[in-house]
């Protein structure tokens, strides 16, 4: 059986494998692909019993080595490298900051306006298409279908000849269709640069599958509108947003799709399943808004469960399939290498569902069991050396107003400062940083690029004495008795979350000697001072993974740690992570 080869829907994730080309595709596709994502559709190919699929990933970042310290810096989440905003201009990145998302619905409103007019016009069209029917109809049952003296009358005849020649021609080529489906496409592709673009939606399935997996969430509860997970045998509710959604089979098929052409079948098994059973619950029926099928669900489906080893059931769904196409020569031969494998196969099992591996994250189990307790740091009670208490640093300018904190962990020394900043402050700060938001990434090396690791977008503002940057600079002084302004820290940065916004666990000072943060020459990062700008209803927790404890948002709190030990040795508890933002719109400044 080695050498045979199984002709199936097959995909090229990441290039590292090349398949000849299937001219006939997969089944049911309908969707007219723009010229712009012609290059990034995904094709069908034929693979091979033989071939796996191999996905790219980043590494874990080493261990960090001993570092002068010179500076006090004002960091924020990330590998300990230096991250940067991306250049204007790039697309699909919307996904990557709520604000985007929020503001493409001012775009929808629009298109909205614009199909109202078009079924206007067209409603106009059918009218008066009705309306000639109506004529003409009358006429057949009150002249024509009587007795034959009608077209001894002229004026009848002639009527007649008229119609037949002009009027019917001018009804049926008539450019008034196409020029209302014109004015609807031109008004479209005015709006097209603000749209998503396929990144977007990949990404945003990207960011509901991690969801589902750091937050243990089942698909058939998302699909319904619901973030469940199973405690004990039971579904239980997590939280219970005020507004909700159902999902349609073709959502799901589109999460599965994604999932699928990254060779990640764990997911798109379980995904490709609810649209099944979605597109079944409405008889396989098709709607022009809609990019997949019933038939394209089970095609893709029936591989997916294939490479899991369940080849049993990959059989079932393509003879399924055959009963919609049974012409479909690639799928008959599926069946047919299926059927062959069933037999020569001794009785074993399938493989199962198995989540995939994660190469460069080797603390995940932690991670995400921080992610899905709301606050998890220890209680005072448990541990007495934790306290609250008003604090001012013994500085004259916080006597008479103090700030209250809470100290959170002692190793590392994490605290949060309560009522750090006003709501008034807020809003500036995210007012000043919206023109500016770009897409995050992080620099390896010498190297810049976005990565799945981090999505959010991010600004830089600069401080002045006079602004609203320049009064949490003083603050921030006040509190920790460090020097914030540049040089000696970096510029205030202001960062968005997207959907399923995070950053997995980093440290956030420098782990090679090779970062930019030593070629500016101003040493290693000390300390972080993050600021929390909003609130969000579920995830977002700040989590040390070494510490074992995560800390939730606090809408207008700050929490502050050091990165480094008095003798500039780095201090390795002090990796964390941002959790997904499961629900709400999270704003950070650090």
């Amino acid at each position: 059986m080695q050498n045979e080869t199984l002709v199936v829907l097959g995909v090229n994730p990441g290039g590292s494998h090349v398949r000849e080309k299937e001219v006939s595709g997969a089944a049911g596709g309908r969707r007219q692909v723009r010229p712009s994502e012609r290059d990034a559709a995904p094709r069908c190919c034929s693979g091979s019993l033989e071939e796996d699929t191999t996905l790219n990933s980043h590494t874990f970042p080493p261990v960090l080595s001993a570092l002068d310290m010179n500076c006090v810096t004002r960091v924020y989440v990330g590998w300990g490298l230096l991250a940067v905003a991306a250049m204007p201009g790039c697309p699909g990145e919307m996904y990557t900051s709520l604000l985007n998302v929020k503001q493409a619905i001012r775009v929808e409103r629009k298109l909205i306006d614009n199909l109202r007019t078009y079924i206007d016009h067209e409603s106009e069209r059918l009218e008066d298409v009705r309306r000639f029917h109506a004529k003409v109809s009358d006429l057949h049952t009150e002249l024509y279908e009587g007795p034959g003296t009608a077209m001894a009358n002229p004026l009848v005849a002639f009527t007649l000849i008229k119609r037949l020649q002009s009027e019917w021609l001018n009804v049926v080529y008539s450019n008034e269709a196409v020029e209302n489906i014109q004015a609807l496409r031109s008004s479209y592709e005015e709006e097209e640069a603000e749209l998503p673009k396929l990144e977007d939606l990949q990404g945003a399935a990207r960011g509901l599958m991690r969801l589902q997996d750091v937050y243990a969430l089942q698909v058939g509860s998302l699909v319904r509108g619901r973030f469940q997970r199973v405690t004990n045998g039971q579904p239980i509710d997590i939280i219970m947003p005020a507004v909700s959604v159902l999902l349609s089979g073709d959502d799901c098929f589109l999460v599965g799709k994604v999932a699928y052409e990254q060779g990640d079948y764990y997911h798109s098994v379980q995904w490709l399943e609810e649209s099944v059973r979605l597109f079944r619950g409405t008889g396989g029926g098709w709607s022009p808004e809609n990019e997949g099928t019933l038939q394209d669900a089970l095609d893709h489906l029936a591989f997916s469960h294939f490479k899991t080893g369940n080849v049993s059931y990959a059989l079932s769904l393509s003879q399924e399939l055959l009963h919609y196409d049974p012409m479909n020569g690639r799928v008959l031969q599926n069946v047919e290498k299926y059927e062959k494998l069933l037999v020569a196969a001794s009785p074993s099992r399938s493989n199962g569902l198995r989540r995939p591996t994660s190469n460069h994250l080797r603390t995940r189990d932690t991670y995400e069991r921080l992610c899905q307790t709301q606050g998890s740091q220890p209680m005072h009670f448990e541990n007495p050396r934790l306290f609250c208490d008003y604090f001012t640093n013994d500085n004259p300018g916080l006597l008479l107003l103090p700030v209250r904190r809470e100290v959170l962990s002692l190793q590392p020394y994490v605290v949060l400062y309560h009522d750090f900043i006003t709501d008034s402050e807020s809003e500036d700060i995210k007012g000043l940083a919206q023109p500016g938001l770009r897409r995050s990434v992080v620099a390896a090396g010498v190297k810049q690029e976005a990565a799945d690791y981090r999505i959010s977008k991010s600004a830089w503002l600069k401080s002045s004495s006079q602004s609203v940057v320049g009064k949490l600079d003083q603050r921030i002084s006040m509190l920790t008795g460090l020097n914030v302004k540049h040089p000696y820290a970096e510029y205030l940065q202001v960062v968005n979350y997207g959907i399923g916004g995070h950053y997995e666990p980093h440290f956030d000072h420098a782990t090679s000697p090779s970062s930019p943060v030593f070629k500016l020459k101003t040493g290693n990062r000390v300390a972080t001072f993050m600021i929390y700008l909003s609130s969000v209803e579920a995830g977002g927790s700040t989590a040390f993974i070494y510490a074992n404890f995560s800390a939730p948002v606090v809408e207008k709190a700050a929490i502050f740690w050091w990165n480094l030990h008095r003798n500039g040795q780095a201090d390795e508890d002090t990796l964390h992570a941002g959790c997904p933002v499961l629900i709400g719109d999270k704003w950070v400044s650090l």
